[in-house]
Parts: C-alpha cells; sequence; structure tokens
C-alpha cells in the first residue's frame, strides 16, 4: 500500500485570519503552528511545507498566566563577545508587541530551512486592522483554556458521563437524546402490578369478550327471525288490497248526472203499495 507524498505547488494555499484579544500566548501559538505546517489537512508531508497563511490581529493585546510578565525573559546574542543580553518579557512587549506571540510559534516549527519557510506564512498586525483583505481570509475562533489531548484546534466534543457506561452498544443506541437517556424513575421502573397481570384478571377478560361474542350474535339472530315473520304476514294483506283494488277497477263508474234525484212523493207511493201487497 503506498502511501500519499505531497509535491511542491501541488497544494492551493488558504488564508485564516485570527483574532488575539485576550489569548493565552502559549495556547495560541499551539493552534497556530501546526496550520503553518499542515498538519490540519489529511496531505500533510513532513518534509514538504504544506501549510497555510495565517494572519494575526491585535497581537498587542495577548496575554500570560500567572507572574510570567515579570518572570519570564528572552536572551539575544549578537555574536559578538559579552554581545548577550537578557530582557524581561514586559519590556520585550513594550518595545516590539509582535515579537511575544512570533517567538513562541517560532519555537514550535522545525529549526531547520523548512522552518524558516513555514515561518515566513505567519503575519502579525497591532490592532485589528490588516492589508490582507484581497485574499479574502477564512476567519478562525481561537479556543481558549486548556487544550484538549486530541489536539487544541480540532478537539473531539466531550462525551456525556451517561453514554460511557453504554459504550459496547451500538452507535445508534448509544447516541440518544438527552430526555430519552435519563428518563424518570417513575417511568423506568413501572410498578409490579402493571407489568405483570395476574392470571385470573386475564381469564376474566377473556371470558367476558366471549359471553359479549355470544350476547351479540343471539340478538342479531332474534332481530332476523322477528324480520322474516313480519314479512310473512304482511304478504296476505298485500295480495288482498290488490285483489279489492282489481275489483273496483273493473266495476262500472255510474256518474253523479245519471242517478235518479229522491222524489218524496214517489216515496210515499212505494209504501203504500207494500202495505197493499202485505196484509198484516
Amino acid at each position: 500500500m503506498n502511501c500519499y507524498q505531497a509535491k511542491t505547488g501541488e497544494l492551493s494555499r488558504q488564508w485564516y485570519v485570527i483574532d488575539a484579544s485576550e489569548q493565552v500566548v502559549g495556547r495560541l501559538a499551539a493552534q497556530i503552528a501546526p496550520i503553518l505546517m499542515g498538519k490540519h489537512r489529511p496531505t500533510y508531508t513532513p518534509h514538504i511545507d504544506t501549510g497555510d497563511y495565517v494572519i494575526v490581529t491585535n497581537v498587542d493585546k495577548v496575554v500570560f498566566t500567572g507572574n510570567k510578565w515579570q518572570d519570564k525573559s528572552y536572551q539575544r546574542y549578537s555574536g559578538y563577545p559579552g554581545g548577550q543580553r537578557d530582557e524581561a518579557a514586559w519590556k520585550l512587549f513594550q518595545r516590539r508587541p509582535e515579537r511575544i506571540l512570533e517567538l513562541a510559534i517560532q519555537r514550535m516549527l522545525p529549526k531547520s530551512k523548512l522552518g524558516r519557510q513555514m515561518i515566513d506564512k505567519l503575519k502579525l498586525h497591532v490592532g485589528a486592522e490588516h492589508p490582507h483583505q484581497a485574499q479574502q481570509p477564512i476567519p478562525l475562533e481561537p479556543l481558549s483554556g486548556r487544550p484538549a489531548p486530541a489536539g487544541a484546534l480540532f478537539a473531539p466534543p466531550p462525551v456525556p458521563r451517561g453514554a460511557r457506561k453504554e459504550a459496547g452498544k451500538p452507535a445508534d443506541e448509544v447516541q440518544k437524546p438527552a430526555d430519552e437517556v435519563q428518563k424518570p424513575a417513575d417511568e423506568v421502573q413501572k410498578p409490579a402490578d402493571e407489568v405483570q397481570k395476574p392470571a385470573d384478571e386475564v381469564q376474566a377478560a377473556a371470558v367476558s369478550d366471549e359471553v359479549f361474542v355470544l350476547d351479540r350474535e343471539h340478538a342479531q339472530g332474534q332481530e332476523h327471525a322477528q324480520g322474516q315473520e313480519h314479512a310473512q304476514g304482511q304478504e296476505p294483506t298485500q295480495d288482498h288490497d290488490q285483489s279489492q283494488a282489481h275489483d273496483h277497477a273493473h266495476e262500472p263508474q255510474i256518474p253523479a248526472s245519471a242517478e235518479p234525484a229522491s222524489d218524496p212523493d214517489s216515496t210515499a207511493f212505494a209504501d203504500e203499495r207494500y202495505d197493499s201487497n202485505h196484509p198484516s
């Protein structure tokens, strides 16, 4: 298996800008040095400069922890006999504010020609303005506090304490929302009478279901029988009504004008005739 080896001029450089206001010198330098070396890329090659450019603003606002402004000192040597000088951190900061952060980053880079090439990509500026707007730098938010062992700039998020116990489970079961991982005790531990029902309750429920089914079938059978009896009782009545309607339809209908008018004299003559024919 062959490992990837970057070539000179093969990778494109990126530009980043970082605000150093109220940042600790050493912890900020530990985040900038890997970017200059290119260790933040998967194409890092030790003998090739694969790093990016870093612009640091407000270098005059960096801080030291503890009493390092008075205790820490920087040495320089001119090369001549008696040319060694010691300078306190606060004096150097007053004379050259950017030199404090520059030395911290430089001492984290390789001590070779490659390291000197990497430090040239570092741009330090006093104040919030810088003349590199044409490169369109990407802003980076520096991390404050103690850096994690996995890396200061790309440290993984902290793992919840409850998830450590479930390390052996699959990832989809381990990473659950907090409201599902930590459920109330009354929901997790349900009473035993709700989880395991007694056998007599289960049997009683089954018997009640069977009785309900039988009652419903009996009621449906009675309704069906009553419906058949009612239908059979109505059939003769309907036939009788139809026959009567047929007879009335064939009877001659006498108009009202053809009926004889009632005459009281004729009625009295008919009664006398009946009496004479039927003597008492």
